[in-house]
This record gives structure tokens, sequence and C-alpha cells, in this order.
């Protein structure tokens, strides 16, 4: 049997013809093709390397035999290198033949097989049915369908360190999970002396006095939070209901202003009906109840980031999404069934459509606000409901709020009279 040739350190020889049962020797195998490993002998010190680009046959074995003894001879005056292992050794030593180019891999395999095809790789070719489904699209206009764009409205506060446009997103996804658990659950029933017309006026007066001391917008929207919270967990009579007001608001000025107002000021504001102990024993029973659970994700928050993404947005958008919003905390029928989150987006979706902006919603809007315009639509048709009732309504502060110049004068604006009809 012939010695095989093989490469040395190559951990698997392809084609190795193997004998069973006492077959013989030289039996017609099916050439693998494709292989793609390829088979390089290690470069002799100070010699580049050369690869073997043809079959291993007999013939050429024997060739390579001879080249490397007279090479061996030539440069290292040793005895010719015999034995088993010569047809390795001899793809080590260099060839005094050109070499061809590196295109091309061979694979080293016993005598037994006659003939190797090179392997090549194969370039990826489009399939038939890939031409025919890009025509199809080009024919029916598929391909020029303009695609949803959804505009990063953070891009131009990159620089500004305050807005956090890292974390931007993460923060309102958090907000999104946290405003369930500060959602109040309807509690009119538990309270056997307040009802919600009680509770309207209570906020509508609030409003005042929040424009009285000139307030943040975050410390009003968090003093109808705890409010509303500490009132579903504990039943008040009609006679501290503006106690719990005050000092609810008492509350908000402390977490959210540089300067709040005083105790003093509070009890002014309300005709001396109350006294200073009286109002910080009700701030301590507030607190208490609340676990002093105070960040939470109040409507504000939501409308300020929504506001944002109405691309393009104005300040008369603005002053009507906020004047929507205002009106709906008051009502007792807008927070007990949508959470603070549809309520800010619902203020900005009516506000574009009293405004006649164009398109109503966009992509951009729902990717932000994660809500679609038929989602909207009930709770949006509810506060249009309250714009076209100022006039006749008694309770005035939200609309002279908001029928001011400075504000835009956006109360005085028709209602969306085609989100009521829709």
């Amino acid at each position: 049997m012939a010695s095989k040739a093989f490469v040395p350190e190559q951990p698997r020889v392809l084609g190795a013809a193997k004998q069973k049962n006492g077959e013989a020797e030289g039996k017609n195998r099916r050439v693998l093709r494709d292989i793609g490993n390829l088979a390089i002998a290690p470069a002799v010190e100070g010699k580049p390397q050369n690869q073997i680009t043809r079959p291993v046959t007999r013939r050429f074995g024997a060739q390579l035999l001879e080249n490397a003894q007279a090479a061996a001879e030539k440069h290292n005056n040793k005895k010719p290198v015999v034995g088993k292992d010569c047809a390795a050794k001899a793809a080590i030593a260099p060839t005094k033949e050109p070499v061809l180019p590196k295109k091309e891999t061979v694979i080293a395999i016993s005598s037994d097989v006659k003939e190797i095809c090179k392997s090549e790789r194969k370039i990826p070719t489009k399939t038939l049915t890939a031409i025919l489904t890009a025509r199809s699209k080009d024919a029916c206009g598929l391909n020029k369908k303009p695609k949803d764009l959804i505009v990063d409205i953070d891009a131009a506060d990159v620089e500004n360190e305050l807005a956090a446009v890292e974390y931007i997103e993460d923060i309102y996804s958090f907000y999104k999970l946290a405003e369930g658990d500060t959602r109040v659950h309807d509690y009119m029933d538990s309270q056997p002396e307040i009802n919600s017309k009680m509770r309207a006026i209570l906020v509508d007066w609030l409003v005042e006095v929040h424009k009285k001391f000139e307030l943040m917008p975050e410390s009003l929207y968090l003093t109808i939070n705890i409010v509303d919270r500490f009132l579903s967990l504990k039943t008040v009579p009609r006679r501290e209901l503006q106690l719990v007001g005050i000092s609810s608001m008492l509350i908000a000025c402390k977490y959210e202003e540089i300067w709040a107002p005083e105790v003093s000021d509070f009890i002014a504001i309300a005709d001396n009906a109350y006294v200073r102990e009286q109002v910080l024993l009700m701030e301590k029973a507030i607190l208490g109840k609340l676990e002093w659970y105070l960040t939470v994700p109040t409507p504000y928050v939501f409308l300020v980031r929504y506001i944002k993404a109405s691309i393009p947005s104005d300040q008369e958008l603005e002053n009507m999404a906020f004047f929507l919003a205002e009106l709906g905390l008051m009502n007792y029928a807008t927070i007990i069934p949508y959470c603070s989150s549809m309520i800010s987006a619902s203020a900005v979706y009516a506000a574009r459509c009293t405004l006649n902006k164009s398109p109503l919603w966009t992509p951009t809007l729902k990717h932000h606000t994660g809500y679609s315009e038929d989602q909207l639509l009930e709770c949006a048709k509810l506060l249009v409901s309250f714009h076209s009732g100022v006039v006749e309504n008694k309770l005035k502060a939200v609309a002279r709020k908001y029928s001011s110049p400075e504000r835009g004068a956006v109360a005085l604006l028709p209602a969306a009279k085609g989100l009521l009809s829709a």
C-alpha cells in the first residue's frame, strides 16, 4: 500500500481511503467538493512560505521529494530525508516551481484519490423569487411609500445637562409604570359629607390661590394629587375640606417651590377660618396617610413631554393643552376613569383638534405617549365638552386664568365641535 501524503498539524484528513473487510485499494470514491478548508504548510525558517496549489499525486509527490532532497543537500549539507513521512516533509521544503496566486484551496488527501477539484468560494446571488418580488413592489409603488418617521425631539437638548437626554426615555417609561401606584379609586361613596361638586369648588379655589401666590405649575398638579389621595384614604368632614386643601398646597409648595409661602399666608388667604395648629396637624395627618410618598407622576410631567413631542409646537398649543388638562382635573369624572398619562395625552390631542393642527395625531406623538388616536378619543371628547360648557359653568377660575393675554386667551377660542360630533 502506498504511503499517504498529509499536512502536519491538520486535525482531519478528508477523503482518506479506508480498508474495510479486505476491500481492494484504489476503489473509486466520490470527491468531496466545496469543503473550503485550507492546507497551508508551515514555512522553513528564513524562507518564504509556499502554498501547494495542485493535487498531490504519486508523480507530483515524487517530484517534491527530489526537490526537497536537492534543497537539503545544497543548503544544509545533510543526507536526503527518506522514510515514511517523506511526502509531508517534501511539502515543507520550498520548490523551484513558480507559486500560483492564492485564490484557491488545496486539500491534501491520500494517493488513492485520483483527482481533486479545487474549491472556490461562491458569490451569493439574488434568487429569482427575490428579483420578482422587488419588481412587483416597484410596479405597485410599495417601495416608494413614505415610512412613518419619528422625530428626535431631544436632539436640540443634547448639550443641556438638565434635560438628561441619556435617561429621559427610561425616566418616562418608569413614570408610566409608577402612575398606577398613585392612581385614585372612586372614593366619593366613602365620604358621607363630601360630593364631587364640593371637590370641584375646592379645586377651583386652589387654582385661584395658586395664581395669587404665583407658584410653579408643578405645585398645583401635586396639590390636587395630594388632596385626592388623602380623601381616598381618610373620611373628612365638610368643615375641614378647605383645611385639607391649604395643607396639601403647603406640602406641595415645600416640595416644589424655592420660596414657599408660609403657614400664615395660607391662613390669611383662607380668611382666618383655621389657626396655625390646625394647619400643622392636618399637614402631619396627610403626610402620615400618604407615608411621605410625594414623588409621583402627575399629569404635569406627562404634559411637558407630550407637548414637546407635538411637532410643530407653539405657545398657543401649549396654553390650550394646559387649559384642557386643568379643566379635566377640576372634574371628578375625569380623574377616576383615566390615568395621568391618558389625561395629558388627551389634552394634547384635543388641543390639536381645537387649533386645527394637521395631522391631528402623528407617529412621533404615538411613539412618546404610547396611545393611538382611537384610545384617546373618549377622554378627549370629555375635555372638549368641559371647554364648550365654560360659559355656563359657575366655576370660572380656570377660564379666567386662560382668558388673560399672557396665556394667549385660549379659553375664548371655540371648542372643537367636530370632535364632539365624531
